[in-house]
């Protein structure tokens, strides 16, 4: 996971292999957080002991699944077992000093867990591999960085970021500078590639960019980074939130993904002459790119509705992409899955003929699923030699182009319908829909609370 400049680290004499303790030992950690993530994209984790590192490779830390979360068990069932990625070993001393975090896939009865969100990511790239083919993901992650006041409402941590339209704000970012200089430190120090952090488009928001990788990788880095930021921002007495729509007023929290498919050293999104668009599976869109990317794109499009259950899985999510306006005029959230060139207005977004970006995902999506589901869509379309058209204008949509689910039930509800989606977890329906019926009970759960609009709408309305 990180290519940090490290020690060099030396096999045991007794096994004549590198094991996680001679790893963590190479960096001076004294505690490992083995962890994991449930559906939501809840980091789950145990502090291990370097002492008992050799446990953990082993598969002797067990999990209660059902109390971790949203991870397909009930309270009978057998242990979930961390079973550690050694490559995914990353120090945080910045967080404290010998700590490091490792990703894990959890096992039960010596099987990975095909409810667990990593272990379905690497099922999906395991069909993928089975074509010859690989995924590079890049991951633009959102945030807000708020107080919570005592009377429950958020403010803005910052109190002078009160400008209506503040994106790239340079002021804002240098009164953010010590949060945000942490954040690319750490970054960098890991080997990630920090290249750009800024102001975004809410007051309290911003984004902190690095560079892309093979989509494992990636996924692993944004569950990482969401740690950090959590953390060194609750260091300086402030909470950094991932959730879509914090403020009513302001633009929501996207987590928009660049995507890219591969054979080897060979990028296979390019058209043949890899650049005007004249090449001759382009079909006259202009766009530059592959008839395999075209197809791609299709799929995309195709399972649009049922993809939102995984790129905006929350009730929130829906107050950010149904919002019409915003304090600084736009809401940079798709409304329809449309696809065209440079032009933040589209579902699909081809800002050269290398990768296509996927802009309805939010900042509450868990980048694994986000990524799993939007791989088998991509290669639903491959498969049938899918076409999707001719790229939409700037701000345009076709008319028969898919609405985006208005509500997280809608979402619920397309996937349902949509039997490649539903099936894409891990290639089982059940899982699917035991992720499903989740998500509708957390609609309902919130349908059923009585809220302050409710009383002001209603109250005295008869």
């Amino acid at each position: 996971m990180t290519s940090v400049a490290t020690p060099a680290v030396s096999a045991s004499p007794l096994t004549d292999r590198i094991s996680l303790a001679d790893i963590a030992r190479a960096h001076d950690v004294r505690f490992i957080l083995a962890t994991f993530v449930d559906m939501t994209g809840k980091p789950c984790a145990k502090l291990v002991p370097v002492e008992a590192a050799d446990e953990l490779e082993a598969g002797a830390m067990g999990f209660a699944g059902y109390a971790a979360g949203l991870i397909g068990q009930k309270p009978q069932d057998a242990d979930l077992i961390a079973v550690p990625d050694l490559a995914s070993f990353t120090p945080v001393p910045f967080i404290k000093e010998g700590l490091a975090i490792i990703h894990c896939d959890p096992h039960v009865n010596g099987q990975p867990w095909p409810y667990a969100p990593r272990v379905i990511l690497k099922n999906t790239l395991a069909r993928l591999a089975d074509q010859g083919m690989q995924a590079k993901i890049g991951a633009e992650v959102e945030y807000f960085l708020v107080n919570r006041n005592d009377d429950g409402t958020l403010s803005t941590a910052d109190a002078r970021d009160d400008s209506p339209r503040p994106c790239y704000d340079a002021r804002g970012v240098t009164r953010m500078y010590d949060h945000l200089t942490s954040i690319s430190e750490a970054m960098n120090g890991l080997g990630w590639g920090n290249y750009a952090n800024d102001h975004e488009d809410a007051a309290g928001q911003f984004e902190q960019n690095f560079n892309y990788a093979d989509a494992l990788t990636t996924a692993d880095r944004v569950v990482t980074l969401r740690y950090i930021l959590n953390i060194l921002a609750e260091q300086r007495g402030m909470t950094a939130t991932f959730m879509p729509k914090p403020f009513t007023d302001r633009t929501g929290t996207g987590l928009h993904f660049h995507l890219s498919l591969w054979s080897g050293a060979e990028a296979l999104f390019p058209g043949d002459d890899s650049g005007d668009g004249s090449g001759a599976d382009d079909g006259g869109r202009g766009l530059g790119l592959s008839g395999l990317a075209y197809s791609f794109i299709a799929g995309i499009l195709e399972h649009a509705p049922a993809l939102q259950a995984f790129l905006a899985p929350t009730v929130n999510s829906y107050k950010r992409s149904g919002a019409t306006t915003s304090s600084s005029g736009a809401t940079w959230s798709p409304r329809k899955a449309s696809f065209g060139g440079n032009d933040r207005t589209h579902m699909i977004r081809v800002p050269d003929n290398k990768r296509i970006e996927l802009r309805s995902g939010d900042g509450s999506a868990n980048p694994y699923l986000a990524i799993a589901t939007a791989i088998s869509a991509g290669l639903d379309g491959v498969e049938k030699a899918a076409d999707p058209g001719l790229p939409s204008g700037p701000g345009e949509s076709k008319p028969d182009a898919h609405l985006l689910p208005a509500t997280l039930l809608h979402a619920v509800e397309a996937l349902r319908r949509d039997p490649v989606i539903l099936a894409s977890l891990s290639g089982d329906a059940e899982i699917g829909r035991y992720y499903a019926d989740a998500k509708e009970e957390e609609f309902l759960s919130w349908h059923n609370q009585v809220s302050d609009w409710e009383i002001r709408t209603y109250l005295t309305s008869i």
